[in-house]
């Protein structure tokens, strides 16, 4: 690989959801239905979860995860036997390979779930926003680290001035983002663990699994909260209860309709919209809960924003001179 080698596109990333979709596209164009269920899907993660998350007051971040794998786990039970897939189950986690796999991908979601609990119940959705914008630059910086990747200019130009954003933050605060880094990093690693180790491939499947390898979580954690007088989800009435069930369709009806999506839409078009998720937040947490901006957090998402743009049109670009490369190799073979 030439010292100017580009890493591959990372896939579009799913926020918050229990398993990487792994789809194949359309190799061009978009439709008008499949942006619709994308958009759907970008829309219910960006502004829908954080309301939601808020509404479950007064649950705390450990119930929230906790009740999530629960619900999560038996809506997907429901889903997988509708869709006749509940072998797929018995496939998935047959080998310590795959259980290994399995409950590191587990491990790594339960973290970001909990991080993103977190940001959302100590009011600080901003930094939410401001993880997921960073993931695909994280994606990418993963490459280099774990993979031995090379970058183009562009590239480490993009990620410099994310570097540049979270130091000036920081200095500027007075603190480190741990959150949005944290959110980040958990799941940038959750799709290099998605994308390299034998994990399932179809969605429903992989959360199907990774809730099912969390369930001695579920159980230890709801008997822990309950003999701490903390599980709210059955003290604060039959309302509440009912919103904590949610959490499994609202988990796992995202990642259906982004699923949907992907079979009518170009990873170009994907990969744009991976960023409306992140935008719905920072606008949730700005215009609807009232979180403050400081000058120092304006130009921090100034230069996240800066950089993004910095790398989509970098992407862009090259994606156009793959196109090219294709239509003049399928060309000199017509007429050889």
């Amino acid at each position: 690989m030439s010292s100017r080698a580009s890493a591959p596109t990372p896939p579009p990333s799913s926020p918050d959801t229990g398993a990487l979709p792994m789809v194949q596209p359309a190799p061009s164009g978009s439709s008008p239905q499949g942006l619709a269920l994308g958009l759907s899907a970008y829309v219910i993660w960006g502004l829908v979860l954080p309301l939601y998350v808020t509404a479950l007051a007064p649950a705390g971040a450990v119930e929230i995860v906790v009740v999530r794998i629960g619900f999560s786990l038996l809506f997907c039970l429901v889903l997988l036997a509708v869709l006749r897939r509940l072998g797929e189950l018995r496939e998935a986690l047959r080998t310590p390979s795959r259980w290994g796999a399995t409950a590191l991908a587990s491990g790594l979601i339960a973290v970001n779930w909990l991080l993103y609990a977190l940001s959302v119940v100590s009011g600080n959705v901003l930094q939410a926003s401001l993880g997921y914008f960073m993931n695909p630059l994280v994606n990418v910086l993963l490459g280099v680290l774990l993979l031995g990747e090379r970058l183009r200019r562009a590239q480490w130009a993009a990620v410099t001035l994310a570097a540049v954003a979270v130091l000036g933050m920081t200095v500027a605060l007075g603190a480190v983002p741990w959150l949005s880094l944290g959110l980040a990093f958990s799941f940038g690693l959750y799709g290099l663990v998605k994308k390299r180790l034998p994990t399932p491939g179809h969605p429903v499947t992989g959360m199907t699994a990774e809730t099912l390898v969390l369930t001695p979580v579920f159980v230890v954690g709801t008997v822990l909260l309950h003999g701490a007088g903390q599980l709210t989800t059955l003290t604060e009435g039959a309302g509440h209860f009912w919103l904590m069930a949610a959490s499994g369709v609202l988990t796992a009806g995202p990642l259906i309709l982004f699923s949907a999506a992907a079979r009518h839409l170009s990873l170009t078009t994907l990969g744009l919209m991976q960023y409306v998720a992140p935008l719905g937040q920072f606008l949730v947490a700005v215009l609807v809960l009232g979180e403050h901006m400081a000058p120092a957090r304006w130009a921090g998402f100034a230069l996240i924003w800066a950089s993004l743009a910095l790398f989509t049109l970098d992407q862009a670009r090259q994606a156009r001179l793959r196109r090219r490369a294709r239509r003049a190799l399928t060309g000199s073979q017509a007429h050889a």
